[in-house]
This record gives C-alpha cells, sequence and structure tokens, in this order.
C-alpha cells in the first residue's frame, strides 16, 4: 500500500475528528453526547492510524499531520480540568443553550401540559367560579378573596421585600424540583405538577375574569410570569425526557438510555437556576409594587426576547472555514 492509498481511504474520518476538535473549542462540554461517542471511535482509529504510518510512512508528511492530529485530540480528552469559573462560563455560554435546543421538543410537550389544564380550569372558573373547587380543592378561599376584591399577593409587602424573595425563589425552586424529579415515574408525577399548576392559573384567571378583576391580577402577574414559567416548562421538559428514557429507550438498555436523559436533564435544572433567581427578585420587587401595568408588562415583554434569544441564539458552532492547515500537512512532496 502506497502513501497515497492510505490518505484517500483514511482522510474522511481524520477531517470529520479536526471537525469536532474544531467544535469542542477544548473542552468536551461544547459536545453532545453523540459526539462524544464518535469522538472517542475517531481518537482510537486516528491513533491506529499513527502507528500504521509510522512503520510504513516513517518520513513522509502523513506521518507528522497525524502524530499532531493525535496529539491535538490527546489534550482535549485527557486535558485537566478548567477552572472552575472557566467550566461555568463555558457551560452558560455553550452547553446549557445548546441542550436547550436538543431538547426543545420535551419542553413544548411540557408547555402544553400546562396551558390545556389551564385553558379548560379558566373557561370552567370563568362560567362559574365555584365550580374551581371540584379542579381543585381548597380554591374557595381564593375565590372568596377575589370576590371580595382582595389583592392577597401584596401582603408580600409586609414581611419586607428582601425576605418574601427569598420565600418566593424558595418555592419556585420546590416546584420546578417536583417537575423534574417527577420523571423518575415514567414522567406521570411531571405530567402532574405541570397540570395542577396549570389548573391554578387558569382557574385564577377565569375567576378574577368573571368577576372584573383581571388587571388587578395580571398586575401582578405579567412581570415575572415569562421566565417564573418558561423556567417551570424547561424542569417539566427535563423530567418528561427521564420518563420517555424509560419508556423508550430504543436501542439502548433503559440503563444506558436513563443515564443519557439524565445527564442533559441535569445540565438543564442547573442552568435554570440563575433564572429562578431572576424570576424570585422580579415577582418580590416588581410585581407587588405600584409600577404602572405598562412598565410590568414591558419588563414580561423585555425578560422573554432576552431570555430565548439567549436559549436560541447562543453556542451555536460557528460557520466558519476549515483552516488551511488542518490539510496542509498531508500534501505529498515532488
Amino acid at each position: 500500500m502506497i502513501a497515497e492509498d492510505f490518505i484517500a481511504r483514511k482522510r474522511p474520518s481524520w477531517e470529520q475528528l479536526t471537525t469536532l476538535l474544531n467544535r469542542s473549542q477544548n473542552s468536551l462540554s461544547n459536545l453532545s453526547a453523540e459526539e462524544l461517542q464518535e469522538l472517542g471511535r475517531l481518537y482510537r482509529q486516528a491513533t491506529s492510524d499513527l502507528a500504521v504510518a509510522r512503520r510504513d510512512f516513517a518520513t513522509h508528511a502523513v506521518t507528522a499531520y497525524l502524530n499532531g492530529l493525535v496529539a491535538r485530540a490527546h489534550g482535549t480528552i485527557y486535558r485537566d480540568k478548567s477552572p472552575r469559573l472557566q467550566q461555568l462560563r463555558i457551560f452558560f455560554t455553550s452547553t446549557f443553550p445548546r441542550i436547550f435546543r436538543e431538547t426543545w421538543g420535551y419542553t413544548l410537550a411540557s408547555f402544553l401540559m400546562f396551558l390545556l389544564p389551564a385553558l379548560v380550569s379558566f373557561i370552567i372558573a370563568y362560567r362559574d367560579p365555584d365550580a374551581l373547587s371540584l379542579l381543585m380543592p381548597g380554591a374557595q378561599s381564593v375565590i372568596s378573596d377575589i370576590r371580595e376584591g382582595r389583592e392577597w399577593w401584596l401582603r408580600i409587602n409586609e414581611d419586607g421585600r428582601t425576605a418574601s424573595a427569598s420565600s418566593i425563589m424558595t418555592n419556585n425552586i420546590r416546584v420546578t424540583f417536583l417537575a423534574f424529579a417527577g420523571g423518575i415515574l415514567f414522567g406521570a408525577f411531571t405530567l402532574y405538577v405541570l397540570a395542577m399548576n396549570g389548573i391554578l392559573l387558569g382557574g385564577v384567571a377565569g375567576a378574577a375574569q368573571h368577576f372584573g378583576f383581571a388587571d388587578n391580577l395580571w398586575g401582578f402577574v405579567a412581570a415575572h410570569g415569562t421566565v417564573e414559567l418558561s423556567v417551570i416548562f424547561i424542569a417539566g421538559g427535563a423530567g418528561l425526557q427521564l420518563g420517555w428514557s424509560i419508556f423508550r429507550p430504543g436501542l439502548l438498555t433503559r440503563r444506558a438510555a436513563l443515564v443519557i436523559a439524565a445527564r442533559r436533564a441535569a445540565q438543564l435544572l442547573f442552568g435554570c437556576v440563575p433564572l429562578l433567581v431572576i424570576a424570585g427578585l422580579i415577582e418580590g420587587f416588581i410585581s407587588p409594587s405600584n409600577l404602572p401595568l405598562a412598565f410590568k408588562l414591558l419588563v414580561s415583554i423585555g425578560s422573554g426576547i432576552l431570555l430565548y434569544s439567549y436559549l436560541i441564539l447562543v453556542g451555536r458552532p460557528r460557520t466558519s472555514r476549515q483552516p488551511a492547515d488542518a490539510v496542509a500537512p498531508m500534501r505529498t512532496s515532488p
């Protein structure tokens, strides 16, 4: 076998390995689980090719090229861990938004499992507020407050807004964690958490609309609602991933499928932590304030645009041409 035949046969896999190394940007966290598996396979193959090249083409340029490629791949795979701050930067500027985009279908399913019960409870409560108790036990006290025009959410200010914001964050974290952890029960408890939260918001909104109290309610909910509900949908989608991996593992074993799904889901949940803090701060300081409804709607729209621009646009791979030096060493000498 001559060197040119060896290069022609092996070159596609070397270029594929180079592409993955360029995408990784020296951090494996930038690659998906499937890409990590492919990276390992291509690295082992390149190592084997280097051994063949050293044996059969010791003085050929391809040997030097493969030596550099294998060294680069080895450094990426076995490099020392990055400093914690750098890991966090990479996670929030690449890993988290990328995983969100890869699993957006689960987030959409989570949104629908919230929206549909919310619409049903809204219609029921709008027609007959007292009937909401059939869907949500204990709702009568909430209906009574709305009927009598009591804005119970203004009590947040009584304990001081800093303490209230902390309490709200704790409650949001609890709901988010329940939506996520419920996935281990084949996603059944996740669906329950999403449906009950949808029934609660839809029912209260329907009753408020019935009694002409809707402006007061949305004046409180509008500012923080976009971020808070988005976090619940993402966490619910993470929980549904767990349930689906158990129910339909595909070609993998259930254990292997669950491990892969759990890793993605845990990363989504971790990425939601700062969003929960933001939602809690807005709900504690802006939502119960006397600021105009127009300003609160502006906060809602603005936070939504910023959040989804980040999730959809940040961390996408750069579409730059492959560097010339990636293939130059393979040119044969005259």
